[in-house]
């Protein structure tokens, strides 16, 4: 998008658009202004923390030259506490310049012009894309997501009934592997064509069956 449109939607956005975070600010710099403070504010801290212990030592060691064991415990709590109130004092008041140095930061030196692009989005200025058709782009990659999460789901259900038809090829394995077992036995023994003894004991299953129908509708109920 070229720089209007950048600043148009820059105002129309909430707090958590580009243009308040400075994201592109932070695509030209390499860093966004507020990284750049807390970075200030954390170097601030750390040498004051490094200081100020040294300082608090030399000046113990000055005062103490000629005083007792005592004296010495009692100043050196005294040179403790200054150090704390000390510490307090300027990291209250760098804070108070740090917000100073902050707005002028991000307002003067560290904010992308209007009118300025990058070199990756120097292609805009030759092809411009209103917000129309910006939606439109939108759109069209949210229907193709769409249509890959289906895609997805489809090849998964594929994937489940190729499971369960492997699974009912095995069983039909078995069972075809136990009838030649069953086969051969019957040959084994000397009954006869299989096939023909098969028919004949299902035969004989039908007519018991037809008996025991017979049997039970002549019972007395």
């Amino acid at each position: 998008m070229d720089a209007d449109d950048r600043r148009e939607l820059g105002e129309e956005s909430d707090g958590l658009s580009p243009a308040t975070l400075k994201l592109y600010e932070a695509q030209f710099f390499g860093f966004t202004p507020q990284t750049c403070m807390l970075r200030v504010c954390s170097a601030f801290q750390d040498c004051l923390c490094d200081i100020l212990p040294v300082v608090e030592k030399v000046c113990v060691r000055q005062l103490c030259k000629g005083q007792s064991d005592g004296a010495e415990e009692q100043l050196r709590a005294k040179a403790r506490e200054c150090s704390r109130k000390l510490q307090q004092y300027l990291e209250e008041k760098f804070k108070l310049l740090s917000e100073r140095m902050e707005a002028l930061l991000v307002n003067r030196c560290f904010t992308v012009p209007p009118n300025v692009l990058l070199p990756e989005d120097e292609s805009h200025r030759t092809h411009p894309q209103d917000v129309q058709e910006l939606l439109k782009l939108e759109a069209s990659m949210t229907d193709l997501h769409r249509a890959y999460e289906a895609e997805v789901c489809a090849r998964q259900a594929l994937l489940a009934e190729l499971e369960e038809q492997q699974e009912a090829q095995t069983q039909l394995d078995e069972i075809l592997a136990w009838v030649k077992e069953l086969q051969a036995a019957w040959v084994k023994e000397g009954n006869g064509d299989f096939h023909e003894s098969f028919q004949l004991v299902m035969e004989s299953v039908k007519k018991l069956q037809e008996a025991l129908r017979e049997v039970c509708n002549k019972a007395p109920h």
